[in-house]
């Protein structure tokens, strides 16, 4: 199987392979949508999403570019493609993306649609569809220039270079740097177990509100986020967590509540 999804305490850990480059396909495009209905159909409280191999991915199978005949059949392909981040960014809980190596196109593209991308050391990015004369077509461009800005998206698209994970770092792209490398089960996919399961355990609902709130942002700026903000909170006041979180702070002071995700 190219997808698997493995639960893992209250996170879901999908992980995909596709030897030896993780290239995209429409036929591993079909296996992660299945296993994203997998995660619709029971959220975790963490979604967490990476690779296995040499390299999270070397970019996109181009013969299945190349095969299209016409506008219309390549827009359909573009039209299909873009729906893999779309469903990742529309997700209600938080989303983490694991890049141990060598991150092009796609797998970037659906890193960016992530909440939180943390990298090892020894990982690079990179949007070269330049080589081939083409533009990113998954949405990586404009999430990028949502994390770094404008002229950071066109400098990373117009060179089609690749980017270390210290620059992106330092860039507002990648979150956090972590220690390790390649090595399956090794200090990378430990370190970020680690700052994974910090957040599954939180309020996830709260999250979630936090989430609707920034689509507003992304959407409209501040106004608009305001404008919606007090009634996505207040819905929260339902939640188990909100109720036994306040309860726990006035009774046993702050930071001791648990939460269950409901």
């Amino acid at each position: 199987m190219p997808v698997t999804l493995e639960r893992v305490d209250d996170v879901a850990v999908l992980t995909f392979s596709a030897p030896p480059l993780n290239l995209y396909s429409l036929e591993l495009h079909d296996e992660l949508d299945r296993a994203l209905d997998d995660v619709q159909a029971d959220l975790p409280r963490a979604l967490l999403i990476r690779a296995e191999g040499r390299v999270v991915s070397g970019g996109v199978d181009v013969a299945q570019f190349f095969a299209r005949t016409t506008e219309a059949d390549t827009k359909v392909l573009y039209d299909r493609m873009i729906e893999l981040p779309d469903r990742v960014a529309a997700l209600d809980v938080p989303t983490f993306f694991a890049a141990h190596g060598l991150t092009l196109t796609w797998a970037f593209e659906v890193a960016v649609a992530c909440d939180v991308i943390l990298a090892s050391e020894k990982a690079s990015f990179g949007l070269v569809e330049r080589v081939i004369g083409l533009t990113p077509t998954m949405g990586g461009t404009q999430r990028l220039a949502a994390r770094a800005g404008v002229g950071r998206a066109k400098e990373f698209v117009f060179t089609g270079s690749t980017y270390d994970a210290a620059t992106l770092e330092r860039w507002n792209v990648v979150n956090r740097v972590l220690p390790g490398g390649t090595d399956p089960g090794g200090e990378f996919d430990t370190a970020v177990l680690d700052v994974v399961r910090q957040v599954a355990v939180g309020p996830t609902q709260a999250f979630g509100a936090a989430k609707r709130i920034l689509r507003h942002f992304e959407a409209g700026g501040v106004p608009e986020a305001n404008a919606h903000t007090t009634q996505i909170a207040s819905e929260l006041f339902r939640t188990a967590d909100l109720q036994h979180g306040m309860e726990s702070f006035l009774t046993h002071g702050p930071g001791k509540a648990t939460f269950t995700g409901r």
